[in-house]
């Protein structure tokens, strides 16, 4: 009876722990964006993301320390298609989400250009080297300043909510760090709880791999997006998806390459070619009306339905 009890619990322990640290973290960042005069589009690109961007960091860096680096591709890729075709295709059902200029002409075109970069470095010789990973290190450090550079600037400061209640800076360094931790550690247990469940059950290692396991280290961008559009953070719900898939390749992959050379798979140009082409039709579903409503998001699922069971068949 433990064996079906313990794992339930941790599934809803998890979500629980999902749901309240998202509301945290997206109020703290909201409250930030608010406080320091930053556009919200900026706050999601990095903080938002990076937080979210967590669990796939521990993954593939945990899996680089045990020497099971190969498996880092495969867990970025997959968490990258699913960023976009489910989290975003359900987000935008709940909500439209509205797509900024800026979003539009160079943050989703630059994620394209680093996911076609990193499909060259791993078809080059099959592997992601340790050059490769201070390469996208570098390219990360380079966007960030960028980014720095637009707040600066101030052409991005009609995004900047306001009516809001301020909040004291310490608070809302407190909300952020506490709710990342929060989500970081329930998706990690409700992983560890579905994966049990799944087991118990008879399921595969490979469908746990190929559906649990890729959709548990994307909970974080899937409560966060979903909260934010709840809160009609919108800015913060699309910069989240698109830094997330961002941070997921220069840092994630950057950092864990560096620790230790990552091998592609036989798998790595099909699933390569996949996240290229989400991240592709995420821009054009944007361009026209400048928002994701819920006509995009009924192609993004449908896309990824499509996705999932190509995955189940061909593997």
């Amino acid at each position: 009876m433990t064996e079906i009890l313990i794992p339930a619990a941790l599934v809803i322990v998890g979500f629980v722990l999902l749901m309240k640290g998202a509301d945290w973290f997206v109020e703290g960042a909201a409250k930030a964006a608010l406080k320091f005069g930053i556009p919200q589009i900026i706050i999601g690109l990095t903080v938002v993301a990076l937080g979210t961007s967590l669990p796939e960091a521990a993954v593939s860096i945990n899996s680089a320390i045990q020497g099971a680096s190969d498996l880092s591709v495969g867990n970025i890729l997959g968490s990258n298609i699913i960023n976009v075709l489910l989290i975003l295709g359900l987000t935008s059902l709940i909500c439209v989400i509205p797509v900024s200029k800026k979003a539009i002409r160079f943050d989703i075109p630059f994620v394209i250009l680093v996911t076609i970069f990193l499909v060259y470095l791993g078809l080059y010789d099959n592997m992601i080297s340790r050059i490769n990973g201070v390469m996208l290190v570098g390219i990360m450090i380079v966007y960030v300043l960028y980014l720095g550079h637009r707040v600066k600037k101030g052409d991005e400061l009609e995004e900047i909510p306001g009516g809001d209640k301020p909040m004291k800076a310490p608070l809302i360094i407190l909300l952020i760090i506490l709710g990342g931790a929060m989500i970081a550690f329930g998706s990690h247990i409700t992983v560890k709880g579905a994966v049990s469940l799944a087991t118990y059950f008879g399921l595969s290692q490979r469908i746990i791999g190929l559906t649990m396991v890729a959709f548990g280290t994307s909970l974080p961008e899937l409560v966060t997006s979903v909260t934010a559009a709840r809160k009609k953070e919108t800015d913060i719900a699309i910069g989240n998806i698109v830094g997330s898939n961002f941070f997921n390749i220069v840092f994630v992959l950057g950092v864990t390459s560096i620790i230790r050379p990552i091998p592609c798979s036989d798998t790595f140009e099909i699933d390569a070619y996949v996240a290229i082409a989400t991240i592709i039709l995420l821009f054009l579903c944007a361009l026209p009306k400048k928002k994701l409503g819920k006509k995009s998001g009924i192609i993004m699922l449908i896309g990824y339905a499509a996705y999932l069971v190509y995955t189940i068949l061909t593997h």
